[in-house]
């Protein structure tokens, strides 16, 4: 059997899948401070304003809030890490619809409050965990 791709949400699609009440996990450990496969994103979103909360790892608390159009997101975040840290940057995400139908974001991101950017995936759980 053939080995099936993600594929984009269609820019505007009025049937795009909303990220409301999904749950996403990063897919590998970030560097230290960061997010980890531990970390939890609760996403919210109505008529193009996303926003989340997310927390675990080295994070105690999160927020991200921004903006979607069709497959991209375009956001903000804020998070307080275990060592008493505070950190801020900025995000772009793409949205691609996996073939069981659970949501991947492939993000490029960049910190605001210090020096770094990179990219990393998260994937939305089968089961809110």
């Amino acid at each position: 059997m053939p080995r099936q791709t993600p594929r984009p949400v269609p820019p505007s699609a009025p049937g795009a899948p909303a990220l409301d009440g999904r749950v996403f996990a990063p897919v590998v450990e970030q560097a230290p401070g960061q997010v980890g496969p531990r970390t939890r994103f609760a996403y919210h979103e109505r008529d193009g304003v996303v926003w989340a909360e997310y927390a675990g790892g080295e994070v105690v608390r999160g927020h991200l809030v921004g903006t979607r159009d069709g497959d991209r997101l375009d956001f903000r975040y804020v998070q307080l890490r275990t060592d008493g840290t505070t950190a801020c940057g900025r995000c772009t995400s793409e949205v691609l619809v996996l073939p069981d139908g659970r949501l991947r974001l492939l993000e490029t991101w960049e910190w605001e409050s210090g020096p770094g950017r990179g990219t990393s995936v998260v994937e939305e759980l089968a089961e809110a965990a």
